[in-house]
């Protein structure tokens, strides 16, 4: 009986090396409403850092609790490691506004229990160190698309105004928002030929509930662009509802999960 030779193990997943994280300090923190805190970056490490496109990504790498240093890790291969093999704190959030002139950044962070990033914010001052990795990948905008259509949770806002920035102005824009009450609400845009409703979701509705039922409301004219981001899971349900049951053309849609309801870590686009 002859035997089989081992079956050779498959490579380790190498994933390309992300930017350089840069350090910065906080200069300023504003309350934009009581759920969403705008923290102002700044530092000389800024200078080159450059945003191509709306709804990009950058990585916020925060003081471990248990140091309250900002410690740099090193790239393994596939993911930040510390000295000590731990993982540093890093969470990924939309580079709202950058000034190269002023060598500053902004970043708005969802206020929320039981969030690290969130905590930390809530408690930000001047001062505070911090560093900061990216671009990731932005949104190219279709400047010939007849209409669009925005949703997402409280954690899309950044990117939603963002994006409201960028839309070419003779264009319709529907902006459908998922928030957790009133107090979310704020003027998001005075762009034109803008519709903005804000959904709340219901008490004991599953996060994404609001948003996904109010895509499923929306009126989709013919090759229309969406873009969609928040809960993984109810994103996943956007996705099926566009391209399963609407049919819509999937290079007109994009569709990104920001958060996982349940697990510690918060928010990646990448």
């Amino acid at each position: 009986m002859s035997s089989q030779p081992p079956t050779p193990a498959s490579p380790a997943r190498v994933r390309r090396e992300p930017p350089r994280f840069r350090p910065v300090a906080v200069r300023r923190i504003e309350r934009v409403t009581p759920r969403l805190v705008r923290v102002t970056f700044a530092g000389p490490e800024l200078e080159g850092l450059t945003i191509e496109h709306p709804a990009a990504s950058v990585r916020l790498l925060l003081p471990s609790p248990s140091r309250h240093e900002v410690e740099v890790p090193t790239w393994s291969g596939n993911e930040f490691l510390l000295a000590d093999g731990s993982r540093p704190v890093i969470r990924t959030f939309t580079p709202r506004r950058v000034d190269p002139t002023a060598l500053e950044l902004d970043l708005e962070i969802v206020v929320h229990a039981g969030g690290v990033a969130s905590a930390w914010a809530d408690a930000a001052r001047p001062g505070d160190r911090a560093a900061i990795s990216g671009p990731g990948r932005g949104y190219p905008v279709d400047r010939g698309a007849p209409a669009f259509l925005l949703t997402g949770d409280e954690t899309a806002i950044p990117a939603i105004s963002q994006l409201l920035e960028h839309l070419p102005d003779d264009v319709p824009v529907e902006v459908r928002i998922e928030i957790a009450g009133p107090d979310a609400r704020f003027g998001l845009t005075d762009r034109a030929r803008t519709n903005v409703e804000w959904c709340e979701l219901p008490r004991g509705a599953s996060p994404g509930d609001a948003m996904v039922d109010a895509v499923r409301r929306a009126d989709l004219v013919p090759d229309v662009r969406v873009w969609v981001a928040g809960e993984a899971a109810a994103v996943q349900r956007v996705r099926r509802h566009l391209f399963d049951e609407r049919g819509l053309t999937r290079a007109h849609a994009t569709v990104r999960g920001y958060w996982k309801h349940g697990r510690a870590g918060g928010a990646d686009e990448d």
